[in-house]
């Protein structure tokens, strides 16, 4: 996995462990736009969350809180968005899985806008017309 971003941290520059447990990290780099943002990744390489183990997906869950935590302290966001992308089609363009957890405010542009906001508009809509 030498070419793998959150094996190797070093690859993304600014990158830092913030916070971690026994299986698995969060990680933030610089953000202009999505400030507070990270991932949380397990430290050992699964190529998406359907690879997790069960220990790992608990672990997940528990930083998870901790980064909540964290993150109301530091920036007082309104909400969150948290997900998982897998693989390409659905976004995923490092294949480590990692879960996006993007702290939200009332005032940007976008508030009110969830991860489906975009893959629900008509311009998305498959042409199923030759299936």
């Amino acid at each position: 996995m030498k070419e793998c971003p959150f094996c190797n941290l070093e690859l993304i520059e600014q990158q830092e462990v913030v916070l971690r447990n026994e299986l698995c990290m969060f990680l933030q780099a610089p953000q202009e736009v999505l400030v507070g943002s990270g991932l949380i990744i397990p430290i050992k390489h699964r190529e998406t969350v359907f690879d997790l183990t069960e220990e790992e997906w608990s672990a997940a869950y528990g930083l998870l809180q901790d980064v909540k935590t964290m993150l109301d302290g530091i920036h007082c966001p309104d909400c969150y968005n948290i997900g998982w992308n897998v693989n390409a089609v659905g976004g995923q363009h490092i294949l480590h899985a990692h879960l996006h957890i993007i702290p939200r405010f009332k005032d940007e542009p976008y508030a009110g806008k969830g991860i489906r906001y975009w893959l629900k508009r008509i311009e998305n809509k498959r042409n199923t017309e030759f299936i």
